[in-house]
């Protein structure tokens, strides 16, 4: 065979096309590393997040009626019995994601795996429940931040799995989703406007109100809804006040006149609000103190 010799300023030009080429090209698929607890739907992939986040379930107030149910659904689906799946809708930052992860953190030494997987890739849930349906472990599919537009396509894939596809009811599968819609379809006005109205727009189309049961259908095919509801001053403070108290520091007049100083500024009282007044706080005296000893 004849061994064709290209001048080196050729094979330069050669090599930097495929470096170039390389940058471009998505990576090459690899297996999915199931000894993970927390996963990531991501360019067609089941990616392992080696560190995921960890939440506590004690470190949530306020939300007792919604933790002993999501407990309570969680731990039937571990145990192999009937479970739903699970809408948590209601204001920012009142926990639906916290809780969510704090299950991780409460029972993936039970077997519970978390798959996080963003709207727009919905239409690949049934990849992913082939992909797992052999493995031993429960996992929940979490969707955050669950909202579709009006010309969305992507909740019909949704709609399948949660309940009108003949492969959804797998037994180590199961959807929680947080949305700050009750119903995630956008809803208007005039949708309320009595039928036989006839000059309103959208009765453009024949049967308007089985458009109108289309959007509803979506959040009426999760078993259960969790409403999170927005908190008053005392359970914002009581939050700080935890979280003040698990870092081993004081809580007084001047944490608490911070704390109020802060949500005033953010212009909420939520938990999130007072889990980052809380890290800021608790970052600020830990500083102080380090730079006191340094100096000493």
């Amino acid at each position: 065979m004849a061994i064709l010799e290209l001048p080196e300023s050729i094979l330069q030009s050669l090599s930097s096309v495929l470096t170039q080429l390389q940058q471009v090209l998505p990576a090459p698929k690899q297996a999915t590393d199931f000894s993970a607890i927390a996963f990531r739907w991501e360019n067609q992939q089941l990616l392992a997040v080696q560190q995921p986040k960890k939440m506590h379930l004690e470190d949530l107030k306020g939300i007792e009626r919604q933790k002993e149910k999501i407990i309570q659904n969680t731990l039937q689906f571990l145990n192999g019995l009937p479970a739903n799946d699970i809408l948590l809708t209601g204001s920012r930052g009142t926990g639906k994601s916290s809780i969510v992860r704090a299950l991780l953190t409460e029972y993936s030494d039970h077997g519970l795996r978390l798959i996080e997987i963003e709207r727009d890739d919905l239409s690949d849930l049934p990849k992913i429940q082939k992909l797992i349906e052999h493995r031993p472990e429960k996992f929940i599919v979490y969707c955050d931040d669950l909202a579709f537009n009006a010309e969305d396509e992507n909740y019909r894939s949704l709609k399948s799995v949660l309940d009108g596809s003949l492969q959804s009811g797998s037994s180590n599968f199961i959807i929680y989703a947080t949305s700050n819609r009750r119903h995630l379809l956008p809803e208007f006005m005039h949708e309320n406007t009595p039928v036989r109205k006839v000059d309103v727009p959208q009765y453009t189309e024949l049967h308007p109100q089985e458009a109108i049961e289309e959007k509803i259908s979506l959040s009426d095919r999760f078993g259960m809804w969790l409403s999170f509801y927005p908190m008053d001053q005392q359970l914002y403070l009581t939050i700080v006040e935890h979280y003040i108290h698990k870092a081993h520091l004081e809580y007084n007049d001047e944490v608490r006149a911070e704390a109020l100083r802060w949500c005033q500024a953010r212009g909420q009282r939520s938990g999130r609000a007072a889990y980052q007044f809380s890290k800021h706080w608790i970052g600020s005296q830990k500083l102080e103190k380090l730079s006191n000893n340094q100096k000493g």
